[in-house]
């Protein structure tokens, strides 16, 4: 090779010498961090704890669009990270309580409420619950949970207490509007269980994509830990943050 030909060479491998240095550099700045994201922190939101931003109303009141959810995934069982491989279960989920699920149809997380397990009957007539066959108790609520809500609901909606044995919560529905209000009868096979949001009458659950199975069931909803409202320019909800959920 020609001293010519050793220059042009030198000049050609110059910029690969620079990307291999700075990946050096990079590697040595980051690995810790890296370390710590691929070896830690996946596998804590994988299988011990997580947190969920919410963008829909499906579960208004109880949960509003904006709320940054806290998500107990060893409330019911310990799964290997990444997977829906369970090693180990100690309980199952209860009626009432709010959960987080894979969605049927097409594997989206959603949070909604359990509303019956294996061996209930559901039935829904003008919004009311029967769980089976028996119609299930609902009072006015006395917390002005519409106000919560953007001004448009606020003023439209109806809220009640809903009493499903295990759990009171409210839920609520908006007069005027096309929904699902009469459904089933329908059992929940072993294995499955039955989903609603709160806001009876926007949210897609398993009167739309049927039962959920218990293994796509990741944990539950425990609290807000962050609030703000998305359809007001982001305002913080202070009052939100740090609240349980019920």
């Amino acid at each position: 090779m020609s001293g010519v030909d050793r220059v042009w060479q030198a000049v050609r491998d110059q910029p690969a010498r620079r990307l291999c240095r700075f990946g050096q550099r990079l590697w040595r700045q980051w690995r810790v961090t890296a370390f710590v994201i691929l070896f830690i922190v996946v596998p804590v939101k994988s299988s011990l704890a997580d947190w969920n931003w919410v963008p829909t109303g499906s579960m208004n009141p109880t949960i509003l669009e904006g709320d940054l959810v806290y998500v107990d995934k060893v409330a019911y069982d310990l799964r290997f990270p990444l997977t829906l491989h369970r090693l180990a279960r100690w309980s199952e989920p209860q009626r009432g309580g709010v959960v987080v699920c894979l969605s049927p149809d097409d594997g989206t997380r959603l949070i909604k409420r359990v509303i019956g397990g294996p061996g209930d009957t559901i039935e829904l007539r003008n919004n009311v619950l029967l769980l089976n066959d028996r119609p299930l108790a609902y009072d006015k609520a006395a917390v002005d949970y519409a106000g919560r809500l953007p001004h448009d609901l606020a003023d439209r909606c109806i809220v009640a207490m809903e009493d499903l044995g295990s759990m009171v919560h409210p839920v609520m529905s908006i007069p005027g509007i096309r929904a699902m209000r009469n459904f089933g009868p329908v059992t929940v096979p072993h294995g499955y269980y039955f989903v609603m949001g709160d806001n009876r009458d926007i949210s897609r659950d398993s009167r739309f994509f049927g039962f959920v199975p218990r293994q796509a069931i990741l944990g539950r909803a425990r609290a807000v830990v962050l609030s703000f409202d998305i359809t007001d320019h982001y305002q913080p909800r202070i009052g939100r943050f740090l609240s349980p959920l019920k």
